[in-house]
């Protein structure tokens, strides 16, 4: 594994400056990160070469930007770029271009469950790029919710490609969605990914994934290697395809084609639902150089499951109920199955992870939004025209600013404190839940306070309804610490008839990714 230790002080080959981490799996870590060269954002993973490595590592950074730009050709836009690999500090560290969506385990932990229809929907967007990618005989073998990007404008993007075969890094970086095959002997192949996908759909549909994550990866794979999985209870009209994908063995799996058309027969039969875009096909000569090496590389490892009967699947007319934002950046493995009424959101929903502010103020950022430094020692990215509405002071050099727009009912406000516990949960708990109650504003929690990671700090989530003038409203609120008794809080309150506006939804997944205290 990796033998240095890593510094968010020194850039990555002096150029990539990293801010926050937003994933974490065995072996493999992702951070939002500033290019210094360019002022942008960019997407950095790091993984930990074994010792044996050593002697190769100066030639894998060139072996896997050859290798991740010959697969993006095979489905353009929905594969993401790398940009560029470096060897450094004992890790192999790979650059993807920025990408404005949000991984799918940080909808999953933020909203809940998702109806069947748009599992479907976001499923069908997963199997286009495996089926370009595995008619050019390219497979991923390490698929799971941390790898897929969901877009408010677009279909998902796959991250992940590019290292299989490139270098000797320990692999199955997501347990709870390996393959029995890969559990059992590390054997991949297409069979693995459509496994892969089938373990996807049923975290979306479940709120976690088939096997649950045993804290050690030999025993999670134990686990999958010899263990039934969880049976699907809320799948609805894709209970067959879920278990279809989840077979043992790799041959009896449901083919891409058989899967194709049952989800496509869900959005189909939804009222107004649009059934998705076809399949992407991999052009050009490149294309067919590497589907013939993939022919020959498929004879040595797996064949691909025999076509089973087509699935039946019935009508389901499911309401989607709202979503409660801020789980934060834990994986959508690790997060305790919502209770029944937890509700589905739309995709693009907020409580997403921070993400760096560029150093020009401007790129990444949704149109319609500008960088705000303010002289208490903070920035974030505001809505045009939003301004300092309300700033109070307190005795130990503790502040809240309020922000918004004249006419506009929606408020964000940033509280700083020098005086909190060092446990975030118990923050919200003990010392603001209670003045909340005592308000006579007519205080009601929504849900449980979550404990959640921000910003790589402990942090905790805490909603709740209240009366402001005769009107209800709700507010969503993350606190995090900074250690030293320091922390902040970040406030965000809409009428709660408007809660689910996509203009709101926007706003507290930009406050959320673009906050940064000046001392980070």
């Amino acid at each position: 594994m990796g033998r240095a230790r890593v510094s968010t002080e020194r850039p990555v080959a002096g150029r990539y400056r990293l801010v926050e981490i937003i994933h974490r799996e065995t072996n493999r870590v992702r951070w939002y990160a500033d290019d210094l060269r360019t002022g942008r954002p960019c997407l950095v993973t790091q993984v930990g070469l074994p010792q044996e490595a050593a002697g190769a590592a100066g030639r894998a950074p060139s072996r896997v930007l050859r290798a991740a730009e010959g697969v993006a050709r095979l489905c353009p836009g929905r594969i993401a770029a790398v940009v560029d690999t470096v060897e450094e500090s004992g890790f192999l560290w790979t650059v993807t271009a920025w990408i404005d969506g949000t991984p799918l385990d940080e909808v999953l932990a933020e909203e809940g469950t998702f109806a069947p229809v748009r599992a479907a929907r976001v499923a069908l967007e997963l199997l286009d790029v495996l089926e370009a990618a595995h008619a050019g005989g390219v497979t991923h073998g390490e698929l799971s919710p941390g790898q897929v990007f969901l877009r408010e404008g677009g279909p998902a993007v796959v991250t992940g490609y590019g290292l299989a075969g490139t270098v000797l890094v320990p692999r199955l970086t997501a347990p709870s969605y390996a393959s029995p095959e890969q559990a059992r002997d590390g054997r991949t192949g297409p069979a693995a990914d459509l496994w892969a996908l089938g373990a996807i759909l049923h975290t979306m549909l479940e709120g976690r994934p088939p096997f649950r994550d045993r804290g050690r990866p030999e025993a999670t794979l134990k686990g999958v290697d010899r263990l039934p999985p969880r049976a699907p209870v809320r799948a609805g009209p894709l209970t067959q395809v879920v278990q279809g994908l989840l077979r043992k063995d790799p041959r009896e799996r449901l083919t891409r084609q058989v899967v194709r058309g049952a989800l496509t027969r869900v959005l189909r039969e939804e009222p107004g639902a649009v059934p998705a875009a076809p399949a992407p096909r991999p052009r050009g000569g490149r294309a067919g150089a590497v589907r013939y090496a993939g022919r020959e590389r498929g004879r040595r490892t797996t064949l691909l499951g025999i076509t089973l009967a087509v699935v039946t699947v019935a009508v389901a007319v499911l309401a989607a109920a709202r979503g409660l934002p801020g789980a934060g950046s834990g994986s959508a493995a690790d997060a305790p199955p919502p209770s029944a009424s937890a509700p589905a959101g739309p995709p693009d929903g907020p409580g997403a992870p921070s993400a760096p502010t560029p150093s020009n103020g401007a790129g990444g950022l949704p149109p319609g939004y500008r960088a705000h430094h303010a002289q208490e020692g903070f920035s974030v990215a505001l809505p045009e025209g939003w301004e300092r509405l309300d700033t109070s002071r307190g005795s130990d050099r503790g502040y809240r600013v309020t922000f918004g727009a004249d006419g506009d009912p929606r408020t964000l406000a940033v509280t700083y404190s020098e005086r909190v516990g060092a446990d975030a949960v118990a923050v919200w708990r003990d010392d603001v839940e209670p003045r909340l109650e005592r308000s006579g504003a007519g205080y009601e929690r929504i849900g449980g306070i979550r404990a959640t990671t921000y910003q790589g700090r402990e942090a905790a989530d805490l909603e709740w309804y209240a009366e402001d003038g005769g009107a209800r409203v709700r507010t969503f609120g993350r606190g995090f610490l900074l250690g030293g008794g320091r922390g902040f809080s970040l406030r965000w309150t809409t009428p709660a008839a408007g809660w689910e506006e996509p203009a709101s939804r926007e706003a507290l997944r930009t406050f959320l990714r673009t906050f940064r205290p000046a001392a980070d």
